[in-house]
């Protein structure tokens, strides 16, 4: 299907697909890494090598920062809209493919998560077999090895269509970058970080009206301040990174040349 340039905006060197939730689950079906970075790991880009390339390799990039598409629009004078992780979590969930036992195998960050997880989907009418809930280590991004050998035997072996990864920014994208270049087939790879926490209750719920006004950093962090304030402040170093850099990749080969720009 062709799409016109209406259809992506190239922010910091990455394609991101402007489109409905439902759109994007949709196109999900066809397999493929599915990402959406938030700002306090967009700011990191120039930095963290790993990140950056498995953002670069993704097949489908959704603008979830609320932060950056303000930014965005003020710098570029452009409307475009946010999509974030929770609206298309909420969405998938609805997805006939998605709602088959055993087609998808759920990768999260802790033990107490397994539980809760498997009673939220149990809630919607989606039976997760215990087998396809997996508890992940803590990851090492190196890129020279497997960054979890287990999990990618336990896809090939399960050959589920859909893979969640709730394991958080910065991390999961590589996993499942690592994930989609080692796994002897291609299935949907979900980068949906806490908005599966959201959902299940291990961390504050966002309303629906909440989530639409870019209000989900206010809700975590009046809810976990110690945990979320800093981390939403020092988010703000993206800004001068889009005001130097606009569409253009900022490695750091780039950032020797200049705040050169072009528009897209």
């Amino acid at each position: 299907m062709n799409r016109s340039a209406k259809d992506y905006r190239t922010i910091l060197g990455l394609r991101f697909s402007l489109c409905s939730a439902a759109e994007a689950v949709l196109r999900s079906e066809m397999g493929g890494l599915v990402v959406f970075p938030a700002a306090p790991a967009l700011k990191e880009l120039p930095q963290n090598a790993a990140y950056r390339d498995a953002l670069l390799g993704a097949d489908s990039v959704f603008p979830d920062s609320g932060f950056m598409v303000i930014m965005w629009n003020l710098i570029e004078r452009d409307s475009i809209r946010r999509l974030s992780g929770l609206a298309y979590l909420r969405e998938l969930v609805r997805l006939d493919s998605f709602r088959q036992s055993g087609n998808t195998i759920w990768v999260l960050p802790h033990s107490s998560s397994r539980r809760v997880t498997k009673k939220w989907l149990s809630e919607q009418g989606i039976e997760v077999p215990a087998s396809h809930i997996y508890v992940a280590p803590k990851y090492s991004v190196d890129g020279k090895e497997p960054m979890d050998q287990t999990l990618i035997d336990l896809v090939e072996r399960l050959h589920p269509q859909h893979v969640i990864l709730g394991v958080g920014g910065g991390v999961q994208e590589p996993l499942g970058a690592d994930l989609k270049h080692r796994l002897d087939y291609l299935p949907a790879i979900h980068c949906v970080g806490a908005a599966v926490s959201f959902l299940t209750g291990e961390q504050v719920s966002i309303p629906v009206w909440a989530d639409r006004l870019y209000l989900g950093w206010l809700f975590r962090t009046l809810h976990n301040p110690s945990r979320f304030a800093r981390r939403y402040v020092s988010a703000m170093r993206l800004l001068p990174l889009m005001k130097k850099y606009r569409n253009l990749n900022p490695s750091p080969v780039r950032l020797q040349d200049g705040p050169l720009h072009a528009r897209v």
